[in-house]
């Protein structure tokens, strides 16, 4: 059954990608989105795996009208993971997605100061979720979601695209 819906998924992705964003492109002349490396005290990471699209990700989601990027951050963190910020993120970087769209932009913060009570149950949206060593990182971890990863706890270059 698992396999089956991934071959599923993995043939109406680029579909339902394209729905997404025309959609926006109606109602947004760019699109902004959030994600945030949130690192906990063993420095491993927080990715989820999203029910309707392929790989890992860092967690986040789009900024809707009228909220601040941080607010975003904060509201996906609480519905994808439980988070609650204990302290201050740290803004990493903004960077253009041309991968998906020439409008797309991701702020990208740093946590390290939160709390989580428990991990979420799987839901519509998050198949699954959970903190991963940096060298252990799961299969279909995204390239994009990879670069960050190094760019936060390597102090690699950053690079101005996602990836």
């Amino acid at each position: 059954m698992g396999e089956r819906l991934n071959s599923v998924r993995r043939k109406f992705e680029p579909l339902l990608r394209r729905i997404f964003h025309a959609y926006f492109l109606l109602v947004r002349g760019m699109t902004l989105g959030v994600r945030a490396v949130v690192v906990d005290a063993d420095t491993r990471v927080f990715l989820v795996r999203h029910s309707y699209v392929t790989g890992w990700y860092l967690p986040g989601g789009g900024v809707d009208l009228g909220e601040t990027m941080e607010h975003a951050m904060r509201r996906e963190l609480k519905e994808e993971g439980d988070i609650d910020l204990t302290g201050d993120a740290v803004l990493h970087g903004i960077f253009l997605n041309s991968h998906v769209s020439r409008r797309d932009h991701v702020a990208v913060y740093v946590v390290r100061q939160f709390k989580q009570d428990r991990l979420p149950a799987p839901n519509r949206e998050i198949a699954e979720c959970g903190f991963f060593a940096v060298t252990a990182l799961p299969e279909g971890t995204t390239p994009g979601t990879r670069l960050r990863i190094a760019e936060v706890l390597h102090d690699r270059p950053r690079i101005a695209t996602w990836r």
